[in-house]
Formats: C-alpha cells, sequence, structure tokens
C-alpha cells in the first residue's frame, strides 16, 4: 500500500508543481489571460511584426482571432521553439476554463497555455494494473510507462470525446466495452519542461477491461502494454519508470482502494 508520506511520493508532488525556470509574463488573447510568455521570446516575436505587443507588463494578441494565434505558432515553428507540428487544433482557455480559441499543438508550452488531458486507469477483473510503454519517439517521456489511456483534450472536444477517443486510438478499446467506468478526480501540473512550460488540467477515470479484452494500439504512439499488480506497479513507480502525471495518477488510484 502505497504510504501517503513516501519520500518518492513527495518529490513527484514537489515536480508536480514548479514555477518556470526563466521569469515569464502573462500572456492576454482579447480581455483574457491565457498563458505566460519569457519576455525576451515575446519581445523577438514582436519585433518580426507577430500580432503580439507587450502592456502594462503582459503580452498582448493584437487580434482576437485564431488567424493571430496561427502566426503566433507559426513564428515558434519558424524559429524551432515549438515542439513538432502536429496539425493539431488544442482549445486556448483561461483559469475559468472558458475558451477563447484554438492553437496549434506545438505552440502550448512555448507560451504557458493550459492544455487540459483525460487519464483512464485500466484495471484487470483480478484488480492488476493495465498500464502501457510510451512510443521511444513520443516528443515527451518517450519510453516511460504511462496510464492505460492519456491524451489532451482537442479543439471542439468534450471530455467524453476526448476519453472515447483516446480510448480506442490509444488502447484499440470502445468505453461501452468497458466495465465499472467511473471518475478518479482531477489532477493539476505545472513544470517546466523542455520547449516551455506546462500547465495541465487533467480528469481521471478508471475501468475494468474484460478478461476477453486486450489492449491495442492504434496510433503508433505506444510501445507496448502489461498487465501488473500493485507491488510492482509501486515499485516501478518510486523508481521513476513512470511519467510524473502516471505515477501521480496511479498512486491516487492505489490510495482509493486502500481506502475502500
Amino acid at each position: 500500500m502505497t504510504q501517503p508520506d513516501a519520500p518518492w511520493l513527495a518529490e513527484l508532488r514537489r515536480r508536480a508543481a514548479q514555477p518556470p525556470l526563466a521569469p515569464r509574463e502573462p500572456l492576454r488573447f482579447g480581455p483574457a489571460e491565457v498563458g505566460s510568455i519569457e519576455p525576451a521570446i515575446g519581445a523577438r516575436m514582436a519585433a518580426d511584426g507577430a500580432p503580439l505587443r507587450h502592456e502594462r507588463g503582459a503580452w498582448q494578441v493584437s487580434s482576437r482571432d485564431d488567424e493571430a494565434l496561427a502566426e503566433l505558432a507559426a513564428w515558434l515553428h519558424e524559429q524551432g521553439l515549438a515542439s513538432r507540428w502536429r496539425d493539431e487544433l488544442l482549445p486556448v482557455i483561461d483559469a475559468e476554463g472558458k475558451v477563447h480559441g484554438a492553437i496549434e499543438r506545438a505552440a502550448m508550452r512555448p507560451l504557458g497555455l493550459i492544455t487540459q488531458a483525460v487519464h483512464l486507469v485500466g484495471r484487470h477483473p483480478d484488480g492488476r494494473f493495465w498500464v502501457q510503454q510510451r512510443a521511444h519517439d513520443k516528443a515527451t517521456d518517450p519510453g516511460l510507462w504511462d496510464t492505460l489511456v492519456g491524451g489532451l483534450m482537442a479543439a471542439g472536444e468534450t471530455v467524453q470525446l476526448t476519453l472515447e477517443r483516446e480510448t480506442w486510438e490509444e488502447a484499440g478499446l470502445r468505453l461501452s466495452e468497458l466495465d465499472a467506468l467511473q471518475p478518479l478526480g482531477h489532477l493539476q501540473i505545472r513544470r517546466p519542461v523542455g520547449e516551455g512550460y506546462m500547465v495541465e488540467r487533467a480528469t481521471l477515470f478508471q475501468a475494468v477491461v474484460p478478461r476477453r479484452l486486450t489492449p491495442e494500439n492504434r496510433d503508433g504512439e505506444v510501445a507496448a502494454f502489461a498487465c501488473v499488480d500493485a507491488v510492482t506497479l509501486e515499485a516501478d513507480l518510486a523508481a521513476g519508470r513512470y511519467t510524473l502525471e502516471a505515477a501521480l495518477i496511479h498512486a491516487h488510484a492505489m490510495a482509493l482502494d486502500a481506502a475502500r
């Protein structure tokens, strides 16, 4: 059973609430604060004619439309400051979750924008955990182990639609085939990453994968699946074999098990 004061778990919690490595200033889209940006990068963008201006200690996107956001993303991509271009639009939201626009996924971290994720903790009927190993060419945490399903909400999606899509793409499973689907709460992560600053809110679920089904990846982003018992899982969490998010989520799921 995971101890709530275990040193490895305390360290994970510390890592999940970290300030940026370099100072950042607020990024505003219309009247809403939606992210943050390093002042030097903002100054370069503005000098190159990007739709961005410095105003009262913050960076203001000059036009309140998705075309302006697309220009910012394109500039970051051209300068090699964005992650791998995905041709995927994610919602631009404020701290209350209100959607203000959409932008290319690759620009989220450089601009400190909030991403919304879903994670599904998969359980075997005997209580073991279904987990996945991330593909070795993933931009973030390649080769580390993860929850059975995890992914970001695309523009125009709801939590339910994202969960359904990611469950099929990553594990080849339909939600309607799973048993005992239930919410597990939420997780928030704030930490520096290679391309900027990660601010992510995850909605968590758990479900039982019936014995007749075996996860099978559909999108090429999973290297392997495994079904492990709680003792093995906890040892691997403590050893750092899982992503930060997956480690915290699994520790949370095991704590709920212990409390029942």
